[in-house]
């Protein structure tokens, strides 16, 4: 199909699936952080140690990791409809995510309904790229950007109702929860399968490992596992270290709140123009950048720990916004890199292994504010970058690189 750059987004209903898959996709990812952002409140009733905290995010981790690995040894984003695995995941992802703020009592149970939230939304995240590749050839790059920028708002939102909702925690978690209903509902009803769409593919449990065995796509997760050895664990303890830094400088703790909610929220921006680079001067170039920044963010941060609020705020804005710059290019490799019947199954394992990945690195974090306090804590986090640029960096000298980006590598 003849695209101009112009089309790809405004040509048959293109710009109304970008807008409402978008918009699903803030909605149901808003629960991933739900109970982190509420770490405070929620360690306070129950007397959790940091530790204690810490599982009711790794355990969202796990539960994405098991679902992700399911689904793609299943096929299920190819051989299932993915926009009805995206609303029934997305229902089931909020009423884990509410029966956590109305049947939990303590850490055993946090964990288990945490678990189970996590389950679900791995029907949420690599389907709703899926999706959005159907309606997008050229300008992809900028699409799934836009995808998951909204998706990092997302993430963000909890912080944004911790700070402005009730101080009765519950009520906070219900309302994200309801937040991801809507979310489903919007695809179920609203978004259909774009002019790229090929038809449900059979089941073949030999493509989940077709991803590592052809080079340019293996290169392109490389990529990707660097890139999420930091993200995440950022996105886990930046709130926790701003909280405390910012109550060693005695300012109010909405601050922080809000503090967590813009700089976790950057990323949307960043994701948008890290699309819009990406498809005009290259995917791999603007990774190797995206990830050069944030791993010197990563290096320079801790040494700004209960320094002046406002320039240890500036600085994590930066970090925010590109520590995720980057994160839709590598998806946007494997689409264009890898079988277009298996585009789901390629994109669950990515993410599948990339999550696998943040669980290191999650619990890493703590061990080292216990031992060399937030000053040195971040700088292990900068190793992912610096292998996920060699590999991009690899990957930009194949001949198969000509693939990306319609020739821009």
């Amino acid at each position: 199909m003849n695209e101009t750059a112009g089309e790809s987004f405004t040509g048959s209903g293109r710009l109304r699936a970008l807008v409402l898959l978008s918009a699903a996709e803030l909605l149901g990812m808003s629960l991933w952080f739900s109970a982190s952002a509420l770490t405070p409140a929620i360690s306070a009733e129950w007397n959790l140690s940091e530790t204690g905290a810490g599982w009711l995010t790794l355990a969202v981790q796990l539960g994405f990791v098991a679902g992700t690995l399911a689904s793609a040894l299943l096929n299920l984003p190819d051989v299932l409809s993915a926009r009805r695995l995206f609303a029934v995941s997305a229902f089931a992802a909020a009423v884990s995510n509410a029966a956590f703020g109305l049947l939990a009592g303590g850490l055993s149970s946090g964990v288990t309904f945490r678990f189970l939230t996590g389950l679900f939304l791995a029907g949420v995240y690599p389907p709703g790229m899926k999706i959005m590749a159907t309606w997008f050839r050229r300008g992809r790059g900028l699409a799934l950007g836009v995808l998951v920028g909204a998706l990092t708002l997302g993430k963000a939102t909890p912080y944004l109702v911790n700070a402005v909702g009730s101080r009765e925690w519950r009520y906070n978690l219900l309302f994200v929860s309801a937040l991801a209903l809507v979310g489903g509902l919007v695809v179920l009803l609203f978004v259909g399968d774009g002019p790229h769409a090929l038809p449900p593919a059979r089941f073949d449990l030999s493509r989940a490992a077709q991803v590592f065995r052809d080079r340019p796509t293996r290169l392109a997760n490389f990529g990707y596992f660097g890139h999420m050895w930091e993200l995440y664990a950022m996105w886990t303890w930046a709130p926790v270290m701003l909280r405390a830094s910012f109550a060693a400088r005695g300012q109010p703790a909405a601050l922080a709140e809000v503090g967590s909610f813009l700089v976790i929220g950057a990323g949307a921006a960043g994701c948008v123009a890290g699309g819009l680079l990406a498809d005009r001067v290259g995917r791999t170039l603007v990774t190797s950048w995206a990830m050069g920044i944030s791993g010197a963010c990563c290096l320079v941060a801790g040494f700004l720990f209960d320094a002046s609020p406002a320039l240890l705020l500036a600085l994590m804005l930066v970090w925010g916004a590109t520590v995720v710059a980057d994160s839709a290019q590598f998806s946007s490799c494997v689409t264009e890199l890898g079988d277009p019947k298996y585009l789901g199954t390629a994109l669950t394992v990515q993410t599948c292994v990339g999550f696998l990945v943040t669980l290191f690195s999650i619990h890493l974090i703590p061990l080292l504010v216990s031992h060399v306090g937030w000053r040195y804590a971040f700088a292990p986090l900068a190793l992912g970058p610096i292998f996920g640029i060699y590999s991009m960096l690899k990957l930009r000298r194949l001949p198969d690189a000509a693939k990306i980006a319609q020739g821009r590598r």
